[in-house]
């Protein structure tokens, strides 16, 4: 038998803490809650991402009376971002949710489908995506989806 450890490290910030540019992108995933359709759940999320030639895309969770048939802000943006700009990696995600009582004191982090997707792009462009994730008690920042789905179905798994 063979054991090895799993280590993940999450930074937590203080809004004023955050670089401009965090607290920006952060913004734009607050906003972004306002395109939510959650008539269902009542959770709204949003993300924001940053490509690598700046550009901010934005996207929100869409459900649906058939809930698979409904998709995640995380996977709304990145989709839009790959499709509108395949060229460009994407540097930064940030994801803000809220319910009926406002934003959430604790963030809210991707769902495993989300992880799968991000760790996806991540292999596409040989480029870790630093993910934002917003509360009112600290934002977390992870420097790669590594942190969160530590061990990945990846893309040379389909070369075997």
């Amino acid at each position: 038998m063979k054991e090895y450890t799993i280590q993940s490290i999450v930074r937590v910030y203080a809004w004023e803490e955050l670089p401009e540019e965090d607290r920006l992108l952060i913004e734009e995933a607050k906003k972004a809650t306002n395109g939510s359709y959650a008539p269902y759940s009542g959770f709204r999320v949003g993300a924001a991402a940053r490509l690598g030639n700046g550009t901010i895309v934005i996207g929100s969770n869409q459900e649906n009376v058939a809930y698979p048939s409904g998709l995640c802000a995380e996977r709304t943006t990145i989709f839009a971002a790959n499709a509108q700009y395949p060229d460009q990696p994407v540097i930064s995600l940030a994801i803000a949710a809220r319910n009926k009582e406002g934003f959430l004191s604790q963030p809210t982090t991707p769902c495993g489908a989300c992880r799968q997707v991000i760790s996806g792009v991540e292999q596409r462009y040989q480029h870790p995506i630093r993910i934002l994730l917003y509360g009112l008690d600290g934002t977390h920042v992870i420097d790669s989806i590594e942190a969160l789905l530590p061990i990945q179905f990846a893309d040379s798994y389909m070369n075997c």
